[in-house]
């Protein structure tokens, strides 16, 4: 018979539900499917928590009472990123990943093994939105901010919220082969993998203003009109300087390159067209792509996703039969 494989989730005020939720659904599923996850809930002092919905989580008992689990998981919460993470929370990982084959965040969880100083040296993603965040305040943590999830020597990090499922489903198929794996996630209307990374889901480049005017000039100039023909050399023209010294001035205040940047914009303008409903071509040549070849090249490359395909999951939540019968009707 196959053994129990103790699963424990380390819950505290605040925590994000789906993030606990999503997962634990994976398990419970595929207890249905011949696997044997006990599934069980431990916060840092014994005391039910109150999650992001307001509902009262009960638990089994303190994370210190825990004596071993195969897999300890740590969900996120939203004030993880706007202050300092508790330490019993921290002290409560740091011993609890002493006691677990492999220890597990879901989105800004991310946090709590960082400052239980379980990443330092590894490799590790959260959601997209903290990413930088994360890696400015932990230096010795590689973060990997388009991954929907890392693994590095048993230590097993996720991005935003439901790629937590995204996570607990990859777990179960390495327990228990990709056949368990595959009817779960059938039972539970999901990808077996999903297409692309978490760059799809990002929110547009937020562009701080450079401190020097003219390297503000040229940046104004990409972001008002991405479909020029931008280049180094004519970004470097346009405010008087080489275009190594341009490179110097991006590299200083803005942490990338001309061309990265310009790239960035294109893509960041071309998806909020995409959202709108206009079509690929269009799209392309507004953006500044050239075609749309082009422009489905990068995309592929930058956000493992087509743009037929972006345009397809982000346009609308309504499938495009309904849309062809509601403009029938009008």
């Amino acid at each position: 018979m196959e053994p129990r494989r103790p699963v424990v989730f380390v819950v505290f005020d605040g925590i994000k539900m789906l993030d606990v939720a999503g997962p634990a659904e994976v398990f419970a599923e595929a207890n249905r499917f011949g696997a044997r996850y006990a599934l069980s809930y431990a916060s840092p002092s014994g005391e039910p928590v109150v999650t992001s919905v307001g509902l009262r989580l009960p638990v089994d008992g303190p994370a210190a009472d825990v004596a071993e689990a195969d897999t300890v998981v740590v969900s996120g919460g939203d004030e993880l990123v706007t202050r300092a993470v508790p330490a019993d929370l921290t002290e409560a990982v740091r011993l609890l990943h002493s006691r677990t084959r492999r220890l597990v965040s879901i989105c800004t969880g991310s946090f709590v093994l960082a400052g239980a100083g379980v990443l330092d040296g590894r490799r590790a993603t959260t959601h997209w939105r903290h990413a930088e965040l994360l890696a400015r305040s932990y230096r010795d943590v590689q973060v990997q901010p388009d991954a929907l999830f890392v693994e590095d020597d048993g230590v097993i990090t996720s991005a935003g919220v439901s790629a937590g499922i995204d996570l607990a489903l990859a777990l179960v198929e390495d327990d228990h082969g990709v056949e368990l794996a595959r009817n779960v996630a059938r039972n539970l209307v999901v990808f077996m993998q999903r297409p692309g990374g978490q760059s799809q889901f990002s929110a547009p480049l937020e562009v701080r203003p450079p401190r020097t005017p003219a390297l503000r000039s040229a940046v104004d100039l990409v972001a008002a009109q991405p479909a020029l023909p931008h280049t180094a050399d004519s970004l470097a023209a346009l405010i008087g300087v080489s275009p190594r010294h341009l490179a110097r001035l991006f590299h200083a205040e803005m942490g990338t390159t001309p061309a990265k940047f310009v790239e960035r914009i294109r893509i960041d303008h071309a998806k909020a067209l995409l959202d709108s409903g206009c079509g690929v071509a269009e799209t392309a040549r507004a953006a500044g792509f050239g075609s749309s070849e082009s422009m489905r090249r990068t995309f592929v490359a930058r956000l493992g996703v087509s743009p037929s395909g972006y345009r397809a999951r982000f346009a609308t939540t309504r499938r495009a039969d309904e849309d062809d019968a509601a403009a029938g009707a009008r």
